[in-house]
């Protein structure tokens, strides 16, 4: 496997965070969601304002995930109490898929944060992504339905892992 770097994201890396949400999620979002649905949500949660918000109030943390110095996806964390931590985001574009990057951006997240539990919410819909978390030990906790504004629903499953 060849080498992948988590490198931490700053407000400078806002429009790499942004351009990399729009292409990955119409590569991986448009057999599950319809492309308006897209739209609204890449400008809701990636818009420059939104992302700064996350970055600077909301205290994500985004690392921008980088092979031979090319950002090929991001994922975003913030933390809950006492060692529970919400993964936010996870995206690496389709073409580095299946090659265990995520895997590793996982565990490396792990390192990171010293995580007792990760939480995260994901469509029900969405089977590889849902694959991938089975894959790494996470367990369904809850079946969500989320309005979003606009008359749109985020039809999720919770997910969790927990260490051992």
């Amino acid at each position: 496997m060849q080498e992948i770097k988590l490198r931490k994201a700053a407000i400078s890396d806002i429009d790499t965070i942004s351009a990399l949400a729009k292409s990955i999620w119409n590569q991986h979002y448009i057999s599950i969601i319809s492309q308006d649905q897209i739209n609204y949500m890449l400008l809701l949660m990636y818009s420059r304002d939104s992302l700064i918000d996350q970055m600077q109030n909301k205290k994500h943390s985004f690392y921008l995930i980088e092979k031979e110095g090319q950002s090929i996806g991001f994922i975003s964390v913030y933390p809950g109490e006492a060692g529970n931590w919400f993964l936010s985001k996870f995206y690496i574009d389709q073409q580095f898929t299946n090659k265990g990057y995520g895997q590793q951006v996982f565990e490396e997240i792990l390192i990171i944060t010293k995580a007792k539990t990760v939480t995260l919410a994901v469509n029900r819909e969405n089977y590889k992504s849902i694959n991938f978390y089975f894959k790494l030990g996470f367990k369904i906790k809850e079946i969500i339905d989320l309005e979003i504004g606009n008359n749109y629903l985020m039809n999720d499953f919770v997910m969790v892992w927990a260490r051992n």
